[in-house]
């Protein structure tokens, strides 16, 4: 195989199939990026097994033919050789050569046969939803997702389609995002539960531009996302996801609209008091139309006040800092409404329509030291 490509589109392509390279496998195969030159395209490859990404890239084709070569070592090359064309030749026995103006690498690759190619998909049923909508409920979701892997379900996120109405479900064990969107179609009723790296990985490579679309297709075991020059196919999770209609009640005690920013910078800094392993929570103590933010700990202690509008009881309820720094880090509106039932129950931060909701289980006030 010869190839003439240029420094800006391998890198391209590298960034993106990379987010599919195993690095804790035995199979030195599944550490390789797979280069295939075939009928005027160039095709980068990716697969761990369990996600695999294939991008096309732009460049000449000299002499078509594939090879494996070590991800690791291949993306570090390309990335540090000058911004000009790219001559990528290789040899019967895998000898890769690489060359750059007046550089010229050597490495040795493996025989493209021996690649896991991606799983056949067959692309029915298309679901369609901007890049920009995918990208944002990924970030406004992906937090909650837990990385115990002896509960594998928690490790995913559940999406549902029924009608226009999408809905992206992640939890954790201590807390609960629930997104929705409307799509421009009508679909089936659909539900199927993504791995969180997938998604993850997912977020990182897509434009997100809001005149751009993603393309969905399902089978019982797969997923596959088309965009651009770009497919990415996710085994997905099997089970049936948690119900957590019950756990969502519209019931509450105390309702709080306060100013996003000022409660996130307060807690921002709260957390300065906390260690990683750290159990102790923010106490609000909530009276009249103010708020009372206290956190004492080993390394010191912080107190702080902030005004709100209140309707219902007061209230003493205390939470991990963070659960509450990373739902409103995702939230664009500038002012959030807090609904609370008592200091055991869950709150709910949502909007009036419903279109997010983050449920975050309190701490026992009395671990507070205050």
């Amino acid at each position: 195989m010869k190839i003439i490509c240029s420094k800006s589109q391998f890198l391209r392509g590298v960034n993106i199939v990379s987010k599919a390279v195993s690095n804790k496998t035995t199979m030195e195969i599944l550490e390789c990026i797979l280069i295939e030159a075939f009928d005027d395209c160039i095709k980068l490859t990716a697969n761990d097994t369990e996600l695999g990404i294939e991008t096309t890239i732009q460049g000449e084709i000299i002499v078509p033919g594939k090879i494996a070569l070590e991800a690791k070592l291949f993306s570090e090359i390309i990335k540090k050789i000058p911004d000009n064309d790219v001559i990528l030749e290789t040899e019967e026995n895998g000898n890769t050569s690489i060359r750059c103006e007046q550089i010229h690498c050597n490495i040795m690759g493996k025989q493209g046969d021996d690649f896991s190619h991606l799983p056949e998909i067959t692309k029915e049923n298309k679901i369609t939803i901007s890049q920009y909508d995918l990208k944002e409920i990924i970030r406004q979701t992906i937090f909650s997702v837990s990385d115990n892997e002896n509960n594998k379900l928690m490790t995913g996120e559940l999406l549902s389609i029924e009608n226009n109405k999408l809905t992206i479900t992640s939890l954790d064990g201590h807390r609960i995002s629930v997104r929705k969107i409307e799509l421009t179609d009508n679909y089936p009723k659909t539900e199927v539960i993504i791995p969180g790296k997938t998604l993850s990985e997912i977020s990182k490579i897509l434009p997100g531009e809001a005149k751009d679309f993603v393309n969905l297709y399902l089978t019982d075991k797969h997923i596959l996302f088309e965009f651009d020059e770009t497919l990415v196919v996710s085994r997905l999770l099997e089970g049936k996801f948690y119900n957590i209609g019950q756990m969502l009640s519209t019931d509450y005690e105390t309702k709080i609209v306060v100013n996003k920013m000022e409660l996130l910078r307060c807690l921002d800094r709260s957390t300065l008091f906390v260690k990683e392993s750290d159990k102790k929570p923010i106490i609000l103590k909530i009276e009249n139309n103010k708020m009372d933010l206290m956190i004492s700990s080993q390394i010191g202690s912080m107190q702080d006040q902030i005004q709100l509008k209140k309707e219902g009881k007061d209230l003493l309820i205390g939470f991990n800092p963070k659960f509450l720094v990373d739902a409103l880090r995702v939230i664009d509106e500038e002012e959030v409404t807090i609904y609370m039932i008592n200091s055991i129950a869950p709150c709910i931060i949502r909007d009036e329509q419903a279109s997010y909701l983050y449920l975050i289980l309190p701490i026992n006030v009395n671990n507070s030291g205050i």
